[in-house]
């Protein structure tokens, strides 16, 4: 039986489906298509269970989740990390200078290598992370114009953006409660201003910065930035590791006593 977020996610990708766009997009990819076997094992794996905070995105990135299916999806944090690895077959209606090559791509995502390499640092293994944490894309589409460019949501014509907006602020809605999730951790301006407009006062919103090479915080102490940001939802990985070892001298110094 699927869970409740495969359900959520495929009812997001049949909806997004149905719209179009005028130029200047030319080429849209929805890896909820194409990707799915890697976004269902991602989903399996890590989205079952109660999670306190849903960490939010924006939509995916041409060499992240466009490749592998997994939000942030930066190839070896995916496979390395997260575990999560399948076959991905391709759009049909692909951009040349924009091919999809799933796993073997040999692009790396920035944004995802921050965001995953953080967690990393910060929780040690992807379970601990997801043991209260989840990771989504608001909208699950990629956007090209004719050259190839990427386009964010919220450059497209107002009456295609409020479009796109509905079903993802449904979705949205649906997979905070399905996790039952009280903070949301919005990677964004763009994130945070719909998480507000979907949920509304129903839910706490905390922002951390865009890791995005193009955002000059980000490619300047971005990781401390978010550290400070996420507060106690981020373990302090250094007073952890003292701790840790703080608590093995005493018990060795136990039990030399005891000798």
């Amino acid at each position: 039986m699927p869970s409740a977020l495969a359900r959520i996610t495929k009812d997001l990708a049949a909806a997004v489906d149905r719209l179009r766009f005028a130029p200047p997009v030319s080429h849209v990819y929805n890896p909820l298509d194409y990707a799915w076997p890697a976004h269902a094992q991602y989903l399996e794996r890590y989205g079952r269970g109660t999670k306190r905070a849903l960490w939010l995105g924006m939509n995916p990135g041409p060499f992240g989740m466009a490749q592998t299916g997994v939000p942030f999806g930066e190839i070896a944090a995916v496979r390395d990390f997260l575990g999560v690895t399948a076959t991905v077959g391709r759009p049909a209606h692909e951009h040349p200078k924009r091919p999809i090559e799933g796993f073997a791509c040999q692009r790396s995502e920035v944004s995802g290598k921050r965001l995953w390499g953080f967690i990393a640092q910060r929780f040690g293994r992807a379970e601990a992370f997801f043991a209260t944490h989840f990771v989504h894309n608001y909208c699950p589409l990629v956007f090209m114009d004719e050259g190839g460019r990427n386009l964010t949501p919220d450059k497209l014509p107002a009456a295609e953006r409020d479009a796109l907006y509905a079903p993802c602020d449904q979705a949205l809605r649906e997979v905070t409660k399905a996790l039952g999730a009280s903070v949301i951790v919005a990677v964004g301006h763009f994130a945070e201003t719909r998480a507000r407009v979907a949920l509304g006062d129903a839910i706490s919103v905390r922002r951390i910065p865009h890791p995005s090479p193009a955002s000059p915080l980000a490619n300047r102490g971005w990781a401390e930035a978010a550290a400070v940001a996420l507060g106690d939802l981020a373990p302090n990985e250094t007073a952890s590791a003292t701790s840790t070892r703080s608590s093995r001298t005493r018990r060795t110094a136990s039990r030399q006593g005891s000798a």
